[in-house]
């Protein structure tokens, strides 16, 4: 079995090597689309993937592969500027992998973004949503077969998994910067097509209000470490069923810049409130 705990330290050390100046302890996390949502930070160090032990090159068109390092609010913060996806054919604990090697930097606070399908009519593509719950539907749990007491422990509770202050305060922030937000249920699905008209209806009926390929598995580690999570998704389409026209990854990239320049508000004012620790 593999020293996992060795291979997350082995990385976490290398990174702080080259970023010694740092110690962020908060970390964002960026989905499709949202390469122009990163916010202005002072004296930024940006590191691809493909230089740092143990991570993969993300394959996902839109996701730019790299930590980028920073000050804003007073605060250190770090982005990952991409993700790992199962669906790139990765297996489901690699995705637990960054999230560790993140906490064994320091980082407290994870702000999870992405791209989503919305599931409900009165969801619109290009509105904002705060998640509230989520729902697993992948089939697979990035801690099975890699637990280690000093991860956490082995049945971790799910009962927050959004922390509900970070979450009110979102909330606040988004009304006073003007941006329309809905407070919501992710349903994770493995990807990468897109849902069937008769999944779509399934996932609503089950209580989801988006859908999307990626949050949760991210989620689920952060939570056995016990750090606080928010999520910020933007709608990027109706789920299939809902809309009348065909989907594609083009599309969602074109909204994406537009919803860029919202959730650089948003993360910039969240990153420079007291609703996370510093």
């Amino acid at each position: 079995m593999k020293d996992l705990i060795k291979e997350v330290k082995t990385t976490a050390d290398w990174i702080k090597n080259r970023t010694s100046a740092y110690s962020p302890v908060t970390a964002v996390i960026a989905g499709s689309g949202l390469g122009k949502a990163l916010p202005d930070m002072e004296d930024k160090v940006e590191i691809p993937y493909s230089e740092i032990p143990g991570f993969p090159v993300t394959t996902v068109k839109g996701h730019a592969g790299k930590l980028v390092f920073g000050r804003i609010g007073g605060a250190d913060a770090v982005v990952m500027l991409g993700r790992f996806h199962y669906y790139e054919g990765h297996p489901i604990s690699l995705i637990a992998f960054p999230i560790r090697v993140l906490h064994a930097l320091g980082v407290k606070n994870l702000v999870l973004t992405a791209a989503v399908g919305s599931l409900k009519t009165r969801i619109n593509p290009g509105d904002f949503v705060i998640l509230n719950d989520q729902i697993n539907l992948m089939g697979k749990n990035p801690l099975m077969g890699n637990h280690d007491d000093r991860f956490g422990e082995m049945f971790p509770d799910m009962s927050e998994p959004y922390d509900r202050k970070i979450h009110a305060g979102l909330v606040e922030l988004a009304a006073e910067s003007g941006i329309k937000v809905h407070e919501g249920v992710y349903v994770a699905t493995t990807g990468p097509s897109y849902e069937t008209p008769a999944e779509v209806r399934m996932y609503g009926m089950l209580g989801g209000d988006v859908v999307g390929m990626s949050v949760v598995p991210e989620n689920q580690a952060a939570r056995q470490l016990r750090m606080r999570v928010a999520g910020i998704c933007w709608v990027s389409n109706y789920g299939t069923g809902i809309s009348k026209t065909a989907l594609s990854h083009e599309e969602v990239m074109e909204l994406g810049e537009k919803a860029s320049v919202k959730m650089k508000i948003l993360l910039e004012a969240l990153l420079k409130s007291d609703l996370i620790s510093k």
